[in-house]
């Protein structure tokens, strides 16, 4: 039976986008929503909505239990995780299920397989994904550590099986310092995941960030929307994304491509998912996936002109995939900047009152956001409020279209990071593409606002 009534486990921006998407396919939504977002505007625009808890994140948007009963006193026929919070819960997941509830994500068991990075690397290995050189599996002595970076060379990198967002994770340039700094690592791990395991890999010196989305029909088929280069980064957090990545050729597109989509298909794999790389001197290196949609997806929506939400949920609704790989044209270039309420020097939130906001517009641009005028951003989630999406037929006419775009954003009441993106998109480093992960990090150091 066909999905009428979705739930949307999430807030912000992903759970409007995902309301839109829900009434173009002429399906109800229902938000659930924390005290803190009772204004929200998606909370406003649902068919029905539910409070599941306090602002804490941990007794609303985390709160399993109370997620279900929300969606058993609505007759929700499905729940649609957006990213974040219980996305990539394969418990959670599995719970929905078996309430006899379509869960619009993965499978279960790839969101576990996928979740845990040591599993994740091995997982990739067998489906013939390149690797970064490391350690097979978890390192339970200093010994077998230092025997294997002395066989791989330093620098290496230290990293929590279970981390992300850099916890976890330590440059060790030498044998003198890897046993602290193992030791660091595991501490850290802990106490951000309850997971003190950790790992090895090579240390890349300079690499770019390049990531491929994918989409399986869980019966597998499988397909690819070419790639996104995410590397500038600041302390492991995405700024801006681009699609294409400009350096990457069609032929490396078409090779690596074709690799991630065959292994998806021998997986089973359903629904959305990210293939993350690092990208150095012309080699791809596997580093996780993400078996969820991503913040960035509308760079990819821009130049394949498929609408991935609705693709998520055909799927999970068990209608296959829309299209064939041999259907699928990139055309032209998007960017995304991310807009949070930070100062743009300090990067420290600024939550409050919004007490005007105008969305720049105009051909190919577009603004993913949940705030209006007179909304107030609360303090208790990520600060990220709006999304900035343009596209032009080349790198250069959207480089031009998106500069023309972030001198019309505005955004009063509270401190943001439009300044950076207007310093940024100004760079002759960035016109030209010529950035790496590292390259933000630095590049603020050097050019203090």
């Amino acid at each position: 039976m066909a999905i009428q009534k979705l739930l949307i486990a999430n807030r912000g921006e992903i759970a409007l986008r995902i309301h839109r998407a829900c009434h173009e396919m002429g399906i109800r939504t229902v938000a659930v929503h924390s005290t803190a977002d009772a204004d929200a505007m998606h909370v406003r625009l649902a068919d029905e909505t539910v409070c599941i808890g306090p602002p804490a994140a941990s007794e609303s948007y985390l709160n399993i239990p109370n997620i279900i009963s929300a969606a058993e006193i609505v007759h929700a026929d499905a729940i649609h995780p957006g990213y974040g919070f219980l996305s990539e819960n394969a418990n959670f997941a599995e719970i929905v299920e078996s309430h006899d509830i379509t869960w619009v994500g993965p499978k279960p068991e790839h969101i576990r397989t996928m979740g845990d990075k040591i599993e994740a690397k091995r997982n990739a290995e067998k489906l013939g994904l390149p690797l970064v050189p490391g350690s097979d599996g978890a390192i339970d002595s200093i010994e077998d550590a230092k025997a294997l970076a002395a066989d791989i060379g330093y620098p290496v990198l230290i990293k929590a099986a279970s981390g992300g967002g850099g916890r976890g994770m330590k440059v060790v340039p030498s044998e003198d310092q890897l046993e602290s700094l193992m030791s660091q690592a595991g501490s850290e791990a802990r106490s951000a995941f309850g997971d003190d395991t950790v790992y090895m890999e090579k240390y890349l010196a300079d690499p770019r960030h390049i990531e491929f989305q994918v989409f399986g029909d869980g019966e597998g088929k499988a397909i690819h929307l070419g790639e996104r280069d995410c590397s500038l980064q600041r302390r492991h957090q995405k700024v801006l994304e681009e699609a294409p990545s400009p350096v990457i050729s069609a032929e490396e597109r078409e090779r690596m491509g074709g690799i991630v989509s065959k292994a998806m298909a021998e997986m089973g794999y359903r629904g959305a998912g990210t293939i993350e790389f690092l990208y150095e001197n012309g080699e791809f290196y596997f580093i996780e996936m993400n078996t969820r949609l991503q913040v960035e997806h509308p760079v990819t929506e821009m130049i394949s002109g498929i609408d991935l939400v609705r693709e998520q949920i055909k799927v999970a609704n068990g209608e296959g995939l829309s299209c064939r790989q041999d259907q699928i044209k990139l055309h032209g270039h998007a960017i995304e900047c991310r807009i949070n309420a930070e100062d743009p020097q300090t990067f420290v939130p600024s939550p409050g009152l919004v007490k005007n906001f105008v969305a720049p517009g105009g051909m190919h641009v577009r603004v993913d956001s949940g705030i209006y005028t007179g909304y107030r951003v609360p303090p208790y989630y990520d600060s990220m409020i709006a999304k900035l999406i343009v596209y032009g037929t080349t790198r250069e006419r959207c480089i031009m279209r998106l500069k023309r775009a972030l001198e019309e954003f505005v955004v009063e009441g509270m401190k943001t990071t439009v300044p950076l993106h207007q310093r940024i998109v100004r760079d002759e480093e960035f016109l030209a593409g010529d950035y790496t992960i590292k390259w933000l990090e630095a590049w603020l150091e050097k050019n203090p606002a």
